[in-house]
């Protein structure tokens, strides 16, 4: 017996080359997971959710070893995957099974999902018919359809139903892990919950371990015991899922938090806004990559900056370091202030001089001076980069906040 955790993922990493040049030569990585860590306890859902883009999947193909990784380790049930000799992987492979998210690709459509559901049991040795068909018929009864159903064909089933049988082929080896990738992304609303319910009991009866990859928290929120929010290949916080929604820790989780829809009008608006788009992973911005977004960014220490003038400025100053400012469109300093929520004037009277200035520069033109000028307004938060660690008993998040 062991005492650690079914799956143990340590400092992850999968980063692709990129090759450019006639000789194809490497000349930059994508960091598609950059050093992630979590545990998955028997009998425990742990929900990995992000924005699309974030390294969710790939974290998932990463740590079953379907890819290699860069670096760090996957260790389950004690030991380490990538010591394995090859008879130790293929039961790995056995004890460890994934569900994708779409259920139409997952079949062959010549097949009968009993034949496909059999098929990883013929390859992982048991090639008597006879006990491939009682075991096909117990897992399609596990997961709410009939016996029957083996001999009908993927096309007569609906969406629903397929991502069952998706879900009897990966339980039809009795795996100890179940990886479930975006599992109801592709479903109904009222079929996704009759899925998420059948996971639930399928955690409980077998004692199941299963790690829940979804862009959606409010999916997460009915399954999950913890939860792991990414951003740009890094986990930015984790904790026990209700304490999550309850009191997020990282500026990024409240903005997932305040996307999910809420029927009532009393208590919508005054929600974290997310501006702009995931930044492209082969430049990460520096620091704590999601600074360029967030709506709680710390402010330098020498100006005073009221409630939401510093992120307008820094909007700014971003959108002239990426040469993403229209002069012809907004050629007076009004205009300018307007398109980026700027006030008329700082509160601070030194922050508005060199404002003032940069904002001189850019309609004269000299768009490098501007900069030079604003980086006086510069965060802590491009210049370190926050790592993973407690902000409570129970949760831990990634953010400068928190050690300030």
């Amino acid at each position: 017996m062991t005492d650690e955790p079914l799956l143990s993922v340590r400092d992850l990493e999968k980063h692709y080359p990129v090759r450019s040049g006639l000789l194809r030569r490497v000349t930059d990585h994508v960091k598609a997971v950059d050093g992630i860590s979590f545990d998955v306890e028997a009998g425990e859902v742990v929900g990995l959710v992000g924005e699309s883009g974030c390294g969710k999947s790939t974290a998932a193909t990463t740590l079953l070893h379907l890819e290699e990784p860069t670096g760090g380790e996957v260790r389950f049930q004690g030991e380490a995957v990538a010591d394995q000799s090859r008879s130790e992987r293929k039961a790995f492979r056995r004890n460890a099974q994934v569900v994708f998210q779409d259920p139409d690709s997952a079949f062959d459509p010549q097949a009968t999902v009993g034949e496909s559901i059999a098929d990883p049991l013929a390859t992982h040795g048991l090639r008597d018919e006879e006990r491939q068909r009682e075991i096909v018929a117990d897992v399609l009864e596990r997961i709410g359809l009939s016996a029957d159903d083996a001999d009908r064909y993927p096309h007569e089933f609906s969406g629903g139903q397929k991502q069952r049988i998706a879900l009897a082929r990966a339980l039809v080896l009795d795996p100890d892990l179940l990886v479930a990738d975006e599992p109801v992304s592709a479903l109904d609303v009222s079929i996704q919950a009759d899925i998420l319910s059948l996971l639930a009991d399928l955690r409980d009866e077998l004692d199941l371990g299963i790690l829940l990859i979804s862009h959606d928290l409010d999916v997460v929120r009915q399954i999950c015991d913890r939860v792991a929010v990414m951003y740009l290949g890094e986990i930015v916080e984790i904790g026990p899922t209700e304490a999550l929604f309850e009191d997020p820790q990282h500026p990024y989780t409240e903005g997932l938090l305040a996307a999910i829809p809420d029927p009532d009008p009393r208590n919508r608006g005054g929600t974290v806004e997310l501006r702009g788009d995931v930044p492209d992973p082969i430049e990460p911005p520096s620091g704590c990559s999601f600074h360029p977004r967030c709506p709680r960014v710390i402010p330098p220490d020498d100006y005073a900056f009221d409630d939401g003038e510093y992120r307008a400025v820094l909007d700014f100053r971003l959108a002239l370091r990426d040469d993403d400012i229209d002069t012809e469109r907004h050629d007076t300093a009004t205009a300018l202030r307007e398109a980026y929520d700027v006030p008329e004037t700082l509160t601070d009277d030194d922050a508005e001089a060199v404002l003032d200035g940069a904002i001189d520069d850019v309609l004269g033109g000299d768009r490098e001076r501007a900069l030079d000028r604003l980086e006086a307004f510069a965060t802590p938060c491009e210049r370190d980069d926050p790592v993973l660690r407690s902000t409570n008993e129970r949760q831990s998040a990634a953010c400068l906040r928190h050690t300030r």
